[in-house]
């Protein structure tokens, strides 16, 4: 009995040490210490998970009942809700993280200079601090160009692009739909903050007009997708839809 105490009084005193060491240790110490600690959490938190989804009783098909059923009870037993639920919270999580199973997963990488002239300015021609974007960019509805003194780069109208030829894997279908906005560009952050179209960028696609529905109902207002050709040599924007 008195061993039973002792271990019970050892394992209650564990978290309070643990706390103290955690707040003690510094740099590369306190690095392995919370990345031990974080694959701990996951390791309880699958297990927790696991033992939940056991308890679960997944709702089967319904003995066929004699005689009218009110029109809310209809399909009430058939559901499977917290398979539903589940789905949900993953495809968030999975958007969220930016990580999506693209078509094009690896692409040429673009250099700056490829993508940007520069042109010199002012009286001496000697300032080069301009620079003109020599491939397909996307710019809001709202976008308006910065006075040419204080304008750095250059986005021509010519080479602005406001629709892309979204092919959808499923479907089997192409629609051409509204470019909402630049996700990523796989080259450089520079490029996706000036909204530069090159083949493997994600960029999101208004697609209201298909009817998409999610599994709550809601009808999809945007989603991504990923440019399959260069948009600068062909002249229009192909890509595939993320789903």
């Amino acid at each position: 009995m008195g061993v039973v105490l002792i271990m019970k009084r050892k394992k209650a005193r564990l978290v309070h040490e643990r706390s103290q060491m955690a707040q003690k240790v510094r740099g590369l110490k306190a690095k392995l210490l919370n990345k031990k600690r974080y694959a701990e959490k996951i390791q309880m938190k699958k297990a927790l998970n696991q033992h939940q989804q056991k308890e679960k009783k997944e709702r089967g098909e319904a003995p066929v009942q004699e005689g009218a059923i009110p029109a809310y009870l209809l399909d009430r037993e058939n559901e499977n809700r917290a398979k539903v639920l589940s789905n949900m919270v993953k495809q968030k999580r999975k958007e969220k993280a930016g990580k999506w199973n693209v078509p094009l997963p690896k692409v040429k990488g673009v250099g700056e200079d490829e993508v940007f002239k520069v042109l010199k300015t002012g009286k001496n021609k000697t300032k080069a601090w301009k620079r003109m974007i020599t491939k397909p960019t996307f710019v809001g509805d709202g976008f308006t160009r910065r006075p040419p003194k204080y304008e750095r780069f250059i986005r021509p109208m010519g080479l602005r692009m406001k629709k892309a030829h979204v092919t959808h894997p499923e479907l089997k279908a192409t629609f051409c739909l509204p470019i909402l906005g630049v996700k990523k560009n796989p080259n450089s952050a520079l490029y996706t903050q000036l909204g530069v179209l090159t083949k493997g960028t994600i960029i999101e696609v208004n697609v209201s007009e298909l009817g998409l529905v999610t599994t709550g109902g809601k009808v999809v207002w945007g989603k991504y997708a990923q440019i399959t050709n260069n948009p600068d040599l062909d002249g229009c924007v192909n890509a595939v839809l993320l789903v």
